[in-house]
């Protein structure tokens, strides 16, 4: 632990400062595939019961019609959140017919690409540009690959926080500047210790054969339709996952965001070869937005993500640009098939305590070499991380992840006692022994759990993500909603389909027009 560490934990540890502890932000995305029955691929389009994916704030799709998205508020209590993403789960559960929401991150079993359907918006032009943005995600990385869920973990520091510790440090740049390179210094650490998360939070060490679609693999047979790793955490995060060779030198080591910003501007403006071969249009439909090595910002694939909520009509990278920081998105956690919901209150706290961890510790910026090595950290631990002995590199040496794994969770422990303190409960403490436990024993991590039933049960993987699916859809329905509560979704889902057919009947210019002024919104940056 570092002296700077040490003094920023006695700056919030002051009775007059640990109360900004309680006022931390959260919010939880959580994705989702339909299933039939039988546990394959639903087929059919967003349930309209649902709302409108376009417009209702809180039920969408991702990239299939098939890939449900639930997404909370921000609150600061994370039981709150939970609560929240509970009440969504209850509402899509009662509203379903004949169909299920798939318990794990890695899909089910999947139909040719070509029957893979893509997430339909309406005939807006906004909802035509979200089409178009995820057909050119196909060309570009296949469908398959598109199809693996996840959660994404919101979380932000109180805006009184940041002129605390300006002062305490002797900064003299504008608060804005100096919480964007605190934010940044976060996702630097994040980058460094993230591997972490993929120990203690990984839960997809098997997938179906079928996923791969005949590309060379170097995973193990489990039964005819399951392929696996015997100490893998997430083979979800592993090269097998989202790739894209065309941003494989794109990755920013986060030094500011200015630099972080001018990369993903240039990458948005900056013709690719095989995508120009490939053209914007065929036969006069549209196939990609454009033939640059990013479509948008939000193309880039990321662990974490620096993000400011954005203007209407303002794209990411300006919102950024012009005031900063607000929240940082992590993009890394797999949905636990163990839970309804994906993720539990032990899990969100915990995710707090690291991520102030990564808040306070010193956090000089990553050159290449460093930076090379926390990714290889990530990647070893994602394919292999309950190997016994298993090293990693820290600072140019090689160090046995359980050392170092414990030497965290210790410096993340101090955290821990203080986001107590501030509650005035052990609540977070107790997340973090729990924690120090998976890695004294490998076992009590969820992924050597799911591969543990799977053997207990004699199954593969499709057959026991769909019990899980099964029991999760059972856990929903023997506890529906209050009736108020019901019509008030209900009511909500009424209001977003009105919302899009108003966008619809309101919109006049030519989509390819519009596509073209979305496009110079961020080359003239």
């Amino acid at each position: 632990m570092s002296d700077l560490y040490s003094r920023r934990l006695a700056l919030l540890a002051e009775p007059a400062n640990l109360p900004l502890l309680n006022g931390c932000l959260h919010g939880i995305e959580r994705e989702c595939l339909r299933v039939d029955t039988q546990g394959q691929l639903s087929m059919r389009p967003h349930p309209p019961e649902l709302g409108s994916a376009l417009t209702h704030p809180l039920i969408t799709t991702d990239y299939s019609e098939a890939l449900l998205e639930f997404i909370t508020g921000t609150s600061t209590a994370p039981d709150q959140t939970l609560l929240e993403l509970e009440r969504i789960h209850r509402f899509t559960y009662a509203r379903l017919a004949g169909e299920y929401l798939w318990s794990a991150s890695m899909p089910c079993p999947l139909p040719d690409e070509a029957q893979i359907p893509v997430a339909e918006y309406g005939r807006s032009n906004i909802g035509l540009l979200k089409h178009v943005y995820r057909q050119g995600l196909a060309l570009r990385y296949g469908k398959t690959m598109q199809c693996i869920a996840g959660i994404h973990y919101n979380f932000s520091l109180p805006e009184a926080f940041w002129p605390l510790l300006q002062h305490e440090e002797g900064d003299e740049q504008p608060l804005q500047e100096f919480r964007s390179q605190r934010y940044i210094a976060l996702i630097r650490n994040f980058r460094r210790y993230s591997w972490l998360l993929m120990y203690l939070f990984g839960a997809s060490p098997a997938l179906e054969k079928s996923f791969l679609r005949g590309r060379p693999h170097r995973l193990e047979q489990w039964d005819e339709h399951t392929l696996y790793m015997p100490y893998a955490t997430s083979l979800r995060m592993s090269d097998l996952g989202y790739q894209n060779n065309a941003q494989a030198g794109l990755t920013p080591c986060y030094d500011d965001l200015a630099s972080y910003t001018e990369s993903l501007r240039k990458a948005v403006s900056t013709p690719y070869p095989a995508y120009e071969q490939a053209g914007k249009k065929r036969d006069g439909k549209w196939l990609q937005l454009n033939t640059n090595l990013l479509q948008i910002e939000n193309e880039y694939y990321s662990n974490i993500r620096p993000k400011r909520v954005t203007r209407t009509g303002e794209r990411p990278i300006q919102a950024l640009r012009e005031r900063g920081i607000q929240y940082v998105e992590v993009r890394c956690l797999d949905i636990n098939p163990f839970l309804p919901l994906g993720i539990d209150i032990d899990q969100a706290r915990f995710m707090d305590a690291f991520l102030l961890f990564c808040v306070l510790q010193d956090s000089p910026t990553l050159p290449s070499g460093d930076c090379r090595a926390s990714s290889e950290n990530f990647l070893t631990v994602v394919r292999e991380g309950r190997r016994p002995g298993l090293e990693l590199q820290r600072c140019g040496e090689r160090v046995e992840l359980k050392r170092w794994a414990g030497e965290l969770l210790d410096s993340i422990q101090q955290v821990a006692r203080l986001l107590d303190r501030s509650h005035a409960e052990a609540c977070y403490s107790a997340t973090v022994v729990l924690q120090q436990a998976k890695v004294e024993d490998p076992a009590l991590t969820p992924s050597a759990q799911v591969l543990a039933s799977m053997r207990a049960q004699g199954v593969g993987f499709r057959e026991f993500a769909m019990a899980q699916s099964l029991a999760h859809a059972d856990y929903f329905h023997r506890q529906p909603l209050d009736a108020a509560v019901l019509a008030d979704f209900d009511q909500r889902a009424a209001q977003s389909r009105e919302q899009q057919l108003a966008m619809e009947a309101a919109d006049d210019m030519p989509f390819d027009l519009f596509v073209e002024h979305y496009q110079k919104s961020v080359e003239a940056g």
